[in-house]
């Protein structure tokens, strides 16, 4: 559950790394390129939709140099991964959920096809967007999404931890239980 406090920090935090990434007069194309990120993660670091690792904060403060302590150690915390329910009225945002709606039953059905019974990580996962000419001359945008494949368990009991161990549980149980069964 997200408390209100949490997400006004976090909406407050966000505006003001908006402010900073505006003051740069960068895109995030160019940051992703200073910093070796995608654009994308780029855009998560700033949008506190993820964390900003101990080794990438140099890269990014040389990108970003209005980048405060303070800020960069807010931004090292793990993030309230969270948006706002509103965000789907954005026609941008829209698009893409109606492209995923539209398109999703084929590309899991690819995905069973090509790798199995599983899903694709947003965990273990890159994404991009580039922009490129079409055959007729026209902008078009290219969305990546490189995701670990992760098949789905066959769940057998020989193979449940929590079944395979819970003589260490009992055991441990059964030897504080005897000494109140004396008194």
């Amino acid at each position: 559950m997200v408390v209100s406090g949490e997400m006004e920090d976090k909406e407050g935090l966000v505006e003001m790394l908006q402010v900073v990434k505006a003051r740069s007069g960068k895109t995030y194309k160019q940051l992703a390129e200073e910093t070796g990120l995608t654009n994308v993660y780029v855009g998560q670091l700033l949008r506190r939709q993820a964390e900003l690792k101990h080794e990438t904060a140099p890269l990014l403060r040389a990108a970003l140099p209005d980048l405060t302590d303070e800020l960069i150690l807010r931004m090292m915390r793990p993030p309230l991964r969270s948006y706002s329910p509103s965000l789907i009225q954005d026609p941008a945002v829209y698009r893409l959920h109606e492209a995923v709606m539209h398109f999703g039953e084929t590309i899991k059905d690819i995905i069973h096809e090509d790798f199995g019974d599983g899903i694709m990580s947003a965990i273990d996962f890159y994404c991009s967007v580039d922009k490129i000419k079409g055959v007729d001359g026209k902008d078009r945008v290219v969305l990546t999404f490189d995701g670990k494949y992760l098949p789905y368990s066959e769940q057998k009991s020989e193979h449940m931890v929590s079944r395979i161990r819970p003589l260490e549980k009992s055991e441990h149980m059964v030897s504080r239980i005897r000494p109140l069964e004396k008194q």
